[in-house]
């Protein structure tokens, strides 16, 4: 791990490290995983579809022979 020093706001700093509190997580830990969440949020506008990839679940095993024939009109062939 990469240690780096930033720069906040007294406001800022004393949101981050509320919400951090109200997460049970270190302000580190909050920094980090908001960081991620922007990167993911970037990387993500190259496919826009991608931010909604595996956010539902059906309890299907076949849900994906089910996309298949609902998108493409066919039942598990390319």
């Amino acid at each position: 791990m990469i240690r780096t020093q930033i720069s906040l706001s007294a406001h800022e700093y004393d949101e981050a490290k509320a919400e951090a509190a109200r997460q049970g997580i270190s302000v580190a830990e909050f920094v980090r995983r908001a960081l991620t969440a922007a990167l993911a949020d970037r990387r993500a506008s190259k496919h826009p579809w991608m931010r909604h990839a595996g956010i539902l679940a059906s309890g299907d095993a076949q849900a994906s022979t089910s996309v298949d024939d609902v998108v493409y009109g066919r039942r598990g062939r390319p």
